[in-house]
């Protein structure tokens, strides 16, 4: 998996500007099933895929904290919500909370989730691949390419079920 890895972002380098094209393209005429089929492809995916042996999305990125997440987990902890977004986040450039740091400061070092039961929202629907309406997220998946090996192998996949 650490080769896989390591080789994602060249791959997904090498593929930007096809599957950028792609994804113009299926956004002027995009199938009605469209969701359907990307759901299928993720599902068949994550039936040989444990996020478990990557964890790359954890190591790299940091998820969008919202409010819900934040008073949630800081209660989890026993932490106040000032103390918590003190000591974990920070606004990005969009305004958004996210992490100070990464690896994220919840991964443990078997690439489980310190506080999965809680975690952020955005980690529990992340790599986002079976979310409604996937028309409207594929700058956020042509993203997720360089990060996740799942969503380069979903995408590569789409491109096969779904010729332009």
């Amino acid at each position: 998996m650490e080769r896989i890895i390591n080789e994602l972002p060249e791959k997904a380098k090498e593929k930007w500007v096809e599957n950028k094209k792609y994804f113009a393209k299926l956004k002027k005429r995009p199938p009605k099933r469209l969701d359907l089929i990307v759901h299928e492809i993720h599902d068949l995916e994550f039936e040989s895929t444990d996020c478990l042996d990557c964890a790359n999305c954890c190591k790299t990125t940091s998820p969008i904290f919202i409010e819900k997440d934040i008073s949630r987990i800081s209660k989890y902890l026993k932490m106040k919500e000032h103390q918590f977004i003190s000591q974990y986040l920070d606004r990005d450039d969009d305004d958004f909370m996210v992490l100070k740091s990464a690896p994220c400061t919840f991964l443990a070092e078997d690439n489980s989730c310190l506080i999965y039961d809680v975690r952020p929202k955005a980690c529990g629907e992340y790599p986002h691949t079976n979310r409604k309406k996937f028309i409207k997220i594929t700058d956020l998946t042509l993203k997720n390419t360089e990060i996740c090996p799942a969503v380069f192998n979903i995408i590569e996949d789409l491109k096969k079920k779904v010729p332009l």
